[in-house]
């Protein structure tokens, strides 16, 4: 069989966007993660978003998403928007099968991008689970991208000399370290500290 000049440049371009195709199914970050994936427990996740008093009105930022599990229970436990935000596409798409499966897709989004440079203006309440170098890396921007009153909640880790309006411990034994320990911080006006 013949190929005329037109079939084999349609059969290359095929070829190429196949290539592209599975390429971005098995897409890697586009530097490396700061923290490792360690799921935040279900216990945690509830303590944080009722520390936070997330409510209707609030659209709840998660930075370092993970599987989205803490945007997706605000949406339906809570009926908050939320959009989630992280660095691993297998983490993205993990997050938006997720959302689909708790039927709150029409009330999430997740963010395939570095949490140092989303946009996170839009948020009422911001959530993390990162560590303590990392959290104060992203207090500046916590600071000036945030409006006053933004509730900013961390799961275990602090923000150094930025002391928290509240701490909260869960009361299980059995949570150990990670998971079982809380800090809000509530974004102060202008000037203020």
């Amino acid at each position: 069989m013949k190929l005329t000049r037109g079939t084999a440049l349609k059969l290359i371009l095929a070829v190429v966007l196949m290539a592209v195709a599975a390429a971005a199914q098995t897409a890697t970050p586009t530097r490396a993660p700061d923290v490792p994936y360690v799921p935040t427990t279900e216990p945690a996740v509830e303590a944080m978003l009722k520390l936070a008093k997330v409510g209707r009105s609030d659209v709840v930022y998660d930075l370092g998403c993970g599987d989205g599990r803490i945007v997706i229970a605000a949406a339906r436990k809570f009926g908050a928007r939320g959009v989630g935000i992280d660095i691993n596409p297998e983490r993205i798409a993990e997050a938006r099968a997720n959302a689909k499966k708790a039927g709150v897709e029409h009330l999430v989004k997740f963010i395939e991008q570095d949490l140092f440079e989303a946009d996170i203006r839009e948020a009422s309440v911001v959530t993390l689970f990162l560590l303590n170098h990392v959290n104060m890396k992203l207090k500046p921007k916590l600071l000036a991208d945030l409006k006053p009153g933004t509730r900013v909640v961390s799961n275990t880790f602090d923000m150094g000399d930025w002391k928290a309006d509240v701490e909260q411990s869960l009361d299980d034994s059995d949570a150990g370290y990670l998971s079982s320990h809380f800090y809000l911080w509530i974004i102060p006006r202008q000037g203020a500290k």
